[in-house]
Parts: structure tokens; sequence; C-alpha cells
């Protein structure tokens, strides 16, 4: 089967335009909706049952790598991201990206499969909650807040995402508005999605029977279409953002994302 056909080009390219929309609306890495599909893709080309969870959560993390810079780009445009909390955030964040690929790549394919289900039913949990903070709430102090960023790495790398699930929650837990709350999370979805990406390169160098067009759990056909797909409309998804409340659709985008998490348990 050729490494491109254009059947799996479409397939791709279709992921890629979800993700990268729901990913400047929403501010999350668009690795909820990717990689449940890229794995349902690559079982179905017959790649190794074992790899295929691992390769969708490499390959969502490195398409956020992309997507991130133009989300980013339009939320700043709107002065929505909040850089001094990229800042505190960062550091931790990088330190638990790694870590994390080096814990998935440890994990059987199919206990990872069950963690990304958990994931997915907590944010879904998270948007139907829409929890108001206490008035007096602020971001705690350095260590804390690195403490956190460590958490958000972790989970994110484990599972493919951009951090919003948590970074998002947490923000506006601090009385941050959900408008920098978003943009700033598509922020710190790139220094999560680089060290997370290579992470799991360098995890899953020297496997035997890994796909052709890999590099280590980097699955390279995925990474280039969805990215290119993504990256033409993640900044759409911004602008529909500051146009509109995006709470109500927050509550029916957690109806998929608990259709997809029950379709990796019964997995």
């Amino acid at each position: 089967m050729p490494l491109l056909d254009p059947l799996l080009i479409l397939q791709l390219a279709l992921i890629g335009t979800c993700t990268g929309f729901l990913a400047g609306l929403l501010g999350i890495g668009g690795g909820m909706i990717m990689v449940p599909f890229v794995n349902m893709i690559l079982e179905a080309r017959g790649y190794p049952a074992d790899y295929s969870v691992k390769m969708a959560v490499a390959t969502s993390l490195a398409t956020i790598v992309f997507t991130s810079m133009s989300s980013v780009r339009a939320h700043q445009k709107r002065g929505a991201v909040l850089w001094p909390v990229v800042k505190v955030l960062a550091p931790g964040i990088l330190v638990g990206s790694v870590l994390g690929a080096q814990i998935a790549h440890a994990l059987p394919g199919k206990l990872l499969g069950v963690l990304f289900a958990i994931f997915v039913a907590f944010s879904a949990t998270q948007m139907f909650l829409n929890r108001k903070p206490k008035p007096s709430r602020t971001l705690p102090g350095a260590a804390a807040t690195f403490g956190v960023g460590g958490v958000i790495g972790v989970l994110s790398s484990l599972v493919g995402a951009g951090g919003a699930f948590v970074s998002v929650p947490f923000m506006t837990w601090c009385n941050i508005k959900i408008h920098d709350a978003v943009g700033t999370s598509a922020a710190l979805g790139f220094p999560i999605a680089l060290a997370g990406t290579l992470g799991y390169i360098y995890a899953g160098l020297g496997l035997p029977r890994m796909p052709a067009g890999s590099v280590g759990y980097l699955y390279l056909p995925g990474l280039v279409v969805i990215s290119a797909a993504s990256m033409l409309l993640a900044p759409l998804g911004a602008r529909t953002a500051h146009r509109m409340d995006i709470q109500p659709l927050k509550k029916v985008f957690a109806i998929v994302l608990y259709c997809l998490a029950a379709y990796f348990l019964l997995r």
C-alpha cells in the first residue's frame, strides 16, 4: 500500500481541518479528536496494535507544534495571550512533557488507551460543570505554579493533547477571563507539544516492525497532512471564539467527547 494514497490524504486532511478549527475555537490542541481517529486509521492499515495508540499520541503532539503557532498569532492580535502566565507555567510543562513521553513508552498500548478515555471523559465533565471560582483567588506562588505546569506536561504528553483540558480550567479557577485563558493555553501548547514530540521520537527509536514513514513513534505522513490542514483552520476558529459565547458550544462538544471515551473503553 502506498505511503500516501489519496484516501489516506483525504482522511488525514479531514482530521486536520476539524482539529485546527477546534484548537482556535476552544483552546484545545486537538488531541481529543485527533488521537482516536489517527489510531483508527493506523489500525485499519494493519499497523501493530501496541504501537498505534502511541503513534497517534506522538503525531497529535507534533501537529500541535504547528497548530499552536497559528492559533497563538490569531489570539495575540486580540491581546488574549498572557505572556507572564506562559513564562511561569512553561518550565514545569517542559519537564513534565518529556517525562510523560517516557512513561507512555513504558505503558502497554491498551492501558494508554484506557488512560486516554479517562482523560477525555474528565475533560467533557469539566466543560459541563463550568464552575465559578472565588473572586479572591489568583495564581499560586512560583513553586506551586511549576508543579501545576509539570502535571499539565505529563498528562498532555500521555494523551497527545495541548494541555488546555487542565490549563484552561486552572486559569479560569484563578479568575483569568475565559478568552484570555484560551489564548494563553494556545501559547502553552507549543512547549508541551515540542518537548513531548521529542520525547516520543527518542522513546521509539530502534523499535522493531515500525511502519514506513515513522521516526520513533512519530508518523510523518500524519504530521505533514494534518498540520497543513489544521494551520489553515486554526485562525478561523480563534476569530469565531472572539465573536460568540463558546460556553453552549462546549456542552455540545462534551457530548462528542463522551462518545469517543466510550469508543476507547469498549475496544
